[in-house]
């Protein structure tokens, strides 16, 4: 049974919840904002933005009748609210991670589909142009069989956002579900969309700088996916919040060349044995705002044809797992088989 959205909920008046709401704004317009926050409301703080109600608890969430819901709150409590609303038939669109363990990230997955909720995970970097192309290149053969993957990503925290204190942010603090491989879990996500489910990993992950956060800033991973031949592909990833030359780059090496894709530029190039250099394939600038518009539009277009989202609460499971296990390798200095 299809059905049209009429009202969303918004949970979380922070940087990303106030992104979600201005696209919808500009896109659909005629669709009523309610925003749930812990602390009173209050429109000086919503500028130009057009929010139709707030509210400060659940009960009075779910008596504005939303057909669905944005959670853009602190990783910790995603889960918790979440729940709520699936058990009240409420479609659910949840920010990155679903959870910061793979517990309440499971329990939510069951609770959805036993009362036949759409849970789409925030994980926007697939709907990036550069990256589908990059995905495509790949899979169409065009550098043949693949030998190695290396990806990286590397941003200094302090300069995330402008005009805010990185101590006091999500980011830096481990209560409320910061740390480098949950903030940047895109890199996981992207590469198991890329080359499928994860086989072993072998990592370690520590505080590297003097930042003052008491969450892990650096993390080297090793990860490795069944390739369609049966071999193992290897990747290496290095993920920080240390880096002051912001970077999001993989390469991926193959038989008949290396395909790289720069995420940052939105470039995807070609060294291919043929040329002998590298030939620039793709370039689409300015791709980062595309990337949220597209994410509510296909969150609403799965809502209201009742059809799996792109981005499912398994895949999003998937991804704390390997979480937990990139965790633990690093804890005890071991290899830990996934699958």
């Amino acid at each position: 049974m299809k059905k049209n959205v009429s009202t969303v909920l918004v949970v979380g008046l922070g940087s990303i919840g106030r992104r979600h709401i201005g696209i919808i704004n500009n896109i659909f317009p005629d669709v009523n904002i309610v925003l749930l926050r812990h602390k009173k409301c209050s429109e000086k703080e919503y500028g130009s933005l057009r929010i139709n109600q707030c509210v400060t608890t659940l009960n009075d969430a779910i008596k504005t009748k939303p057909q669905a819901a944005i959670i853009a709150n602190p990783a910790t409590k995603h889960v918790e609210i979440a729940k709520y609303l699936a058990y009240n038939g409420i479609d659910i669109l949840v920010e990155k991670p679903i959870s910061t363990n793979s517990k309440d990230a499971e329990e939510l997955v069951k609770i959805c589909e036993k009362n036949n909720v759409i849970l789409m995970v925030a994980y926007n970097l697939r709907f990036l142009p550069s990256l589908m192309h990059f995905k495509q290149y790949i899979q169409s053969n065009l550098i043949g069989k693949i030998y190695s993957i290396r990806s990286e990503i590397g941003q200094y925290l302090p300069n995330w956002r402008s005009g805010s204190d990185y101590r006091h942010g999500v980011s830096a603090k481990k209560s409320l579900g910061g740390g480098v491989l949950l903030e940047l879990s895109h890199e996981i996500d992207y590469l198991k969309w890329i080359f499928g489910s994860i086989t072993w990993i072998k990592s370690h992950t520590s505080k590297q700088s003097d930042l003052e956060v008491d969450v892990d800033d650096s993390a080297s991973i090793i990860l490795a996916f069944k390739g369609e031949d049966g071999r193992e592909v290897v990747s290496s990833l290095n993920m920080d919040f240390i880096r002051h030359d912001t970077t999001r780059k993989c390469y991926i090496i193959g038989e008949k060349g290396t395909l790289f894709w720069d995420g940052i530029t939105g470039k995807v190039k070609l060294f291919s044995d043929a040329d002998n250099h590298w030939v620039e394939v793709f370039n689409s600038s300015s791709e980062r705002d595309h990337t949220y518009s597209e994410e509510i539009k296909s969150f609403f277009y799965s809502v209201e044809s009742r059809t799996p989202p792109l981005i499912t609460g398994k895949d999003a499971l998937e991804t704390v797992l390997a979480i937990e296990a990139i965790e633990y390798s690093s804890f005890t200095n071991s290899k830990v088989v996934l699958q």
